[in-house]
């Protein structure tokens, strides 16, 4: 089991200039919690990259939150697919939700497909604390977003936190987010 008492009080003051929020906490420990009843025996740098993209797309929220403009000025915050075509099944838009900015109406669907879920009728599932984690969880372990997976970038013979960003978004941000993870890997022991 993970420290959380040396978790928190470390992410506090390194991450979060010496202040939570209990929303905050409430998030953090929604992913802790996942990884320990699901995927303890997986690569802590797995847990460490997720938490850093959940701090860097949430804005620090640590909570499911929806895309700033909606998507305004962006293929996917319009009723458009990935291929170019328009969608009339439904009135809802599928901009950025969740801890990693779920976007795209196939992203959506395939979300969805995974979890048993109709996120094409009901996108706003995404922002529901579970399943914003399962999404993290399962979409970056097994390349849902871009056909990238943590174990490509974090294994027995690699270390790249750099590119680990091609899971989500291209090499945007790639620094600050890696500076992110190897400040959580710091806050993560097993001591008791």
């Amino acid at each position: 089991m993970i420290n959380r008492d040396f978790f928190f009080f470390n992410s506090k003051k390194i991450l979060f200039n010496g202040k939570f929020r209990q929303s905050q906490v409430d998030g953090l420990n929604a992913i802790l919690d996942e990884w320990e009843n699901n995927y303890s025996s997986k690569d802590d740098r797995w847990l460490a990259y997720m938490l850093a993209t959940a701090h860097h797309e949430t804005d620090r929220r640590i909570q499911p939150i929806e895309e700033y403009g909606k998507g305004k000025g962006r293929p996917y915050g319009k009723n458009i697919k990935m291929n170019g075509t328009r969608y009339n099944d439904t009135a809802n838009l599928f901009y950025g939700r969740g801890f990693v900015q779920l976007t795209w109406y196939e992203n959506y669907q395939k979300a969805g497909a995974k979890l048993g879920l109709n996120l094409i009728k009901n996108p706003e599932k995404t922002l529901e604390l579970p399943v914003a984690t399962k999404i993290m969880f399962l979409g970056m372990m097994e390349g849902w977003f871009t056909g990238k997976k943590l174990s490509q970038y974090f294994n027995s013979t690699t270390e790249d936190v750099y590119n680990a960003r091609r899971i989500i978004n291209g090499t945007d941000k790639a620094n600050l987010i890696a500076d992110y993870a190897y400040d959580y890997y710091s806050c993560i022991s097993y001591t008791t």
